[in-house]
């Protein structure tokens, strides 16, 4: 396949994917939603084209999911919403700079693995995991940095029935079994349909 072909698969790949991410970000798609948690399943698309199309796909598509997350915050995210109030422009930030490099750092992470794994199985699925675990490892360490010692953000924490004694105890809280199952469906969506699309794309490149 030529690389003009090649770049033309590439785009509409990431077209297909940004559009599935913008869908999912603003219907039930995207997010599971139970009276104690709320499960975000749009990093799923972030680390499918940070596998199969690369780290500058991964990291476009992480900034698509913050930029969405981000107007979460005008009323649709309790929790968006109200650090809003403490400050809007942090709370962009916490909103998209992790999702960004998730994306970048699962696309670099299944280039690394790929050159062992002729099958491409495990690097997707390592890709795939790791992507998800960033994702919240960044998410929650930019609320350390940027609004841990904010005394606002630690009355509406209390307020919320959040522990706020240790930011460890606050994580588990906060993030716990839904973190978990982030990553889990990641693992298993975003391995299956990679391979499916690696496999698909190698096809391609021989017509």
């Amino acid at each position: 396949m030529s690389k003009d072909r090649s770049k033309i698969l590439s785009l509409s790949q990431l077209g297909v994917l940004a559009a599935i991410l913008i869908l999912m970000a603003f219907t039930p798609l995207g997010y599971l939603k139970t009276p104690l948690i709320e499960i975000s399943l749009n990093m799923v698309p972030v680390v499918i084209g940070a596998i199969v199309i690369g780290p500058t796909a991964g990291a476009i598509l992480g900034g698509i999911f913050g930029v969405t997350s981000f107007i979460q915050c005008f009323g649709m995210s309790a929790f968006g919403t109200f650090l809003m109030t403490i400050n809007p422009v942090l709370t962009f930030i916490m909103c998209l700079v992790p999702r960004i490099l998730a994306g970048l750092l699962a696309g670099l992470i299944f280039k690394g693995i790929g050159r062992f794994d002729k099958t491409k199985v495990v690097a997707a699925g390592v890709s795939s995991t790791f992507g998800a675990l960033l994702n919240t490892i960044f998410f929650m360490l930019s609320i350390y940095v940027l609004f841990w010692n904010n005394n606002s953000f630690i009355s509406k924490m209390t307020e919320w029935g959040l522990p706020v004694g240790s930011f460890a105890k606050f994580l588990i809280a906060f993030v716990g079994i839904n973190g978990v199952i982030e990553a889990a469906v990641c693992l298993v969506a975003g391995t299956a349909i990679s391979k499916a699309l690696l496999v698909l794309n190698k096809k391609v490149a021989k017509t």
